[in-house]
């Protein structure tokens, strides 16, 4: 080491040693941070200490909770047992839910209340394309009333039940739902349910408790209240077809209203109540009956997404002794009507459920028309293994077919009309308006002369009148429709939207209902093309036809604001139906010559020209014109005398 690297050394030791002494702390100011050091050990003692407290505290009010907790347990189980009497052990617990399936349906079975709180079928979807779930946990409410021998009034839906294993065979399950009491009676309610079936047997037996209830108990109060979800993308048409619908035990059915909420008090007995929607029902069907009944049906707001709301109040046999059982059948499934009509001979008694009826066909003789010919037509051709629009097709041929005769009179006898114009020209031109009864005679007597019948064109019209509205009723209503697809329609049962919108546009909006259905609109076509091809045989007309003819073709435009919401399998039933008849207006045509037929009726006419002899029907008339004028005479006669 060097001179000068010592000495640079000694100066940096000395200026480090300088800096130090000049920067060391003086006394006041040792004497600050001491005291600063303390305060920080006092804070955090002070600190330790108040953690320490804060644990005690705890524990103190943890055991002070717990003490109070026990204390009120003990004060909530005298108070269970005050007010629930005998059915305290089930007034408590935790909500749980029971799965049973076979291999149409899926049920689950809630503990509270020990009945269905959800119910999804599995062969049928939803507008979303998910399975059709007929009601869910808040959309069901079933209880019975419960009057304890301490007049303490209870209902089941606020108690729990204790599911019981589920017994099982190779074709049914059996589950028992079990509603305890603390003497050693229960309430059972034993649902049955078979693999290939959408009816459930509901049993409620009873288990010495007429130890629990009063002696004089032989009924029980049953509220039954269940929300019907949506289900279609129609729901303006799916309403139309929602209601509540009940059997009386004589066999008479009615229904509450599908427009409007409704409410009907009925004192006679029943033997089941349908919360009925489009194409599914929930039925409660009594192996007795219903002793009357309260029924209620309100419409909800689009904005829930759910169609109807329905309740019933009602009163069930009952045998608190468990002699005998209070035995119901529950239909929970689509309204198919083969399906809803096996039942008729599946259940025992003497009394048909009728159930079919569920599935709406119409009136009488339009629904009698569909149960004798429309519905097994539809089954022959699906038994065939064809698309359902060559079904359609086929069923609509078999129709022209069948009022081929009476459509080919009613052309026929409107021929026969047009070949007469000249001679009813003459008579309207001889006889002014205003000698109308002589014009009239005049026709009568051309009529009869030449063998035309007025009402000829109209009666093979009113035959055919019922197989028209046979088919109205019945497309709408086929479940089997529902989800099958032709061209662009996915869902026959519903309308084609080849447009829609969103948009809330006044009229349009009312009038489209912000749709427009290209099956419905071809079929207004092809209406309005057969109304022109109607028109061109009428001829040149005075003022009056030719608004006639304006509102005959107004029609068509009328008709497709009513069926743009109706299926799409309806409107294309019409589309081909009227193909069809401008097709038999072509043969009409071609097959009867209008100079041929006037020949005809000039050499009856001839004939017929030397016998006076007057029709009935002329002479009614003529009898009618006599009393209407002796009338007006001896009113005149009266006149003058004031």
């Amino acid at each position: 080491m060097d001179k000068n690297t010592i000495i640079g050394i000694v100066l940096m030791g000395l200026i480090v040693i300088g800096f130090s002494y000049w920067q060391r702390p003086s006394k006041e100011q040792l004497e600050a941070q001491q005291r600063y050091n303390d305060s920080i050990a006092r804070v955090q003692q002070a600190k330790f200490e108040a953690e320490k407290a804060a644990e005690a505290i705890k524990q103190m009010q943890q055991q002070q909770l717990q003490d109070s907790i026990e204390n009120d347990t003990n004060a909530l189980a005298q108070h269970i047992q005050r007010y629930y009497g005998d059915f305290a052990p089930a007034a408590a617990g935790e909500e749980s839910f029971t799965i049973v399936e076979n291999n149409l349906a899926s049920y689950t079975f809630s503990n509270k209340g020990g009945f269905l709180s959800t119910v999804q079928l599995k062969k049928y979807d939803n507008q979303d394309k998910q399975p059709v779930t007929l009601f869910r946990p808040l959309d069901i409410d079933f209880a019975l009333t419960l009057v304890t021998s301490n007049n303490r009034v209870l209902t089941t839906d606020e108690l729990f039940f204790q599911p019981q294993t589920i017994l099982t065979t190779d074709s049914t399950q059996q589950l028992t739902m079990r509603l305890s009491t603390n003497k050693g009676a229960w309430l059972d309610y034993v649902y049955t349910i078979h693999n290939d079936d959408y009816m459930v047997d509901f049993n409620i037996v009873a288990h010495e408790m007429q130890n629990v209830l009063p002696p004089s108990t032989n009924s029980l109060e049953m509220q039954w209240q269940q929300r019907i979800p949506q289900q279609e993308k129609g729901r303006k048409f799916e309403e139309r077809y929602a209601t509540l619908q009940y059997m009386f035990s004589g066999g008479d059915i009615e229904n509450l209203s599908e427009q409007k909420s409704d409410a009907k008090k009925e004192t006679n007995r029943l033997r089941w109540i349908a919360y009925k929607d489009q194409f599914f029902s929930t039925v409660f069907i009594a192996n007795q009956y219903f002793s009357g009944a309260t029924l209620e049906s309100a419409a909800l707001s689009p904005s829930t997404r759910y169609i109807k709301q329905y309740k019933t109040a009602t009163s069930i046999a009952f045998d608190p002794t468990g002699r005998e059982q209070s035995n119901f059948l529950l239909y929970l499934g689509p309204n198919h009507y083969h399906t809803l009509d096996a039942y008729n001979d599946k259940i025992q008694g003497n009394e048909d459920l009728d159930l079919q009826t569920l599935v709406p066909l119409g009136w009488k003789i339009v629904a009698w028309i569909n149960v004798v010919l429309v519905i097994p037509m539809f089954d022959l051709f699906t038994r065939w293994g064809l698309h359902i629009g060559w079904i359609i097709f086929l069923m609509t041929l078999v129709i022209k077919i069948i009022i081929l005769p009476f459509v080919f009179k009613s052309y026929q006898s409107s021929a026969k009309m047009r070949a007469l114009k000249p001679e009813l020209d003459a008579i309207n031109a001889k006889y002014p308006e205003d000698k109308m009864q002589e014009r009239q005679q005049a026709t009568m007597a051309l009529y009869q002369k030449a063998g035309v019948s007025p009402m000829s064109g109209c009666l093979p019209m009113l035959f055919q009148f019922p197989v028209v509205m046979a088919m109205f009723w019945f497309f709408p209503t086929a479940i089997e429709l529902r989800g099958q697809s032709l061209w662009w329609a996915d869902d026959l049962s519903t309308y084609d939207a080849i447009l829609s919108w969103d948009a809330q546009i006044p009229v349009i909006t009312y009038l489209f209902n912000n749709h427009i259905s290209l099956f419905c609109l071809l079929m207004t076509i092809t209406n309005i093309a057969y109304t022109y091809l109607n028109m061109q045989t009428q001829g040149d007309q005075g003022g009056q036809m030719k608004f006639m003819k304006w509102m005959m073709y107004l029609m068509p435009v009328f008709f497709f604001f009513i069926f743009n919401d109706y299926a799409a399998g309806l409107s294309y039933y019409y589309c081909v139906s009227l193909l069809f008849t401008i097709l038999q207006t072509f043969i009409f045509r071609w097959t009867l010559n209008e100079e041929k037929l006037r020949a005809q009726m000039a050499v009856k006419m001839a004939k017929n020209s030397n016998k006076p002899q007057k029709s009935r029907l002329q002479e009614r008339l003529e009898k009618m014109q006599r009393e209407q004028q002796a009338m007006a005479r001896e009113q005149a006669k009266k006149n003058q005398r004031r």
